[in-house]
């Protein structure tokens, strides 16, 4: 699992020198998925989930400005002024890494600082939870708490997941909740944590394209994810970068 998330972390450091205005998300994409198998790994999302009728096409998703998550990278040039989300998974020797982090290409509104400063604190807060002997509600219930307090909304249709040898195994750790309900936390549970942020509204809309999630009022999102472990009682981020 650490060395799943050190992969994963690779590619978000990598990909953060190369988000500037011009460049395409297809080109991140080739990236992205070139370091992952020079690794030794794979793309954790290309083909996901295996077997079903539109399965994901690329090694990353690449969500711009109102596309909250699951974009499709694409000829789509970005823009100064965009951000961009990239959501990465690394499946190595049996077991898999993901994390997501949103890039301000090129300069970026003060709206849309504030918004990224707001959901990397909801992200934080919802970390220093997932220590042993907590609950899923208390990572829940402080990731809410955090966006709300800045008058953001979090998703109720996206939730973090549990991790390991799938990519999403239980228990769903959704953005909203109350403290001490869900699940109890243990020792060495690996859980990824990705607060979701929405302007005016919680709702989401699917594109035809069967995967791109956007604002239903088209307003801006932005999107953080971390995997971390449980380790001696406390939370190991395991995809820092």
């Amino acid at each position: 699992m650490r060395e799943a998330g050190r992969i994963v972390a690779e590619v978000l450091d990598l990909l953060q020198h190369e988000v500037r205005p011009g460049i395409t998300t297809r080109s991140l994409n080739t990236l992205a998925e070139t370091l992952i198998r020079e690794r030794g790994a794979e793309p954790s999302f290309l083909g996901y989930p295996p077997g079903s009728r539109y399965p994901f096409p690329a090694a990353i998703c690449a969500s711009i400005n109102e596309e909250l998550v699951h974009g499709i990278p694409s000829p789509r040039v970005l823009r100064a002024g965009d951000v961009l989300t990239v959501d990465v998974g690394a499946y190595y020797q049996g077991f898999h890494g993901d994390a997501a982090w949103t890039f301000a290409v090129g300069e970026i509104s003060v709206r849309a600082q504030t918004l990224l400063g707001v959901a990397t604190g909801a992200l934080q807060a919802g970390i220093a939870q997932a220590v042993a002997g907590n609950h899923v509600g208390d990572i829940a219930a402080a990731v809410q708490a955090h966006i709300e307090s800045y008058g953001y909304h979090s998703t109720r249709q996206y939730t973090g997941h549990g991790i390991g040898q799938n990519l999403h195994e239980s228990p769903q750790i959704p953005n909203y909740g109350r403290p001490k309900s869900g699940a109890v936390l243990r020792e060495g549970m690996t859980l990824c944590i990705e607060p979701m942020v929405l302007i005016g509204s919680s709702e989401t809309q699917v594109l035809p394209d069967h995967w791109t999630v956007v604002s239903a009022n088209r307003e801006l999102t932005v999107h953080f994810e971390h995997t971390i472990a449980i380790v001696d009682g406390q939370p190991e981020i395991l995809t820092r970068f």
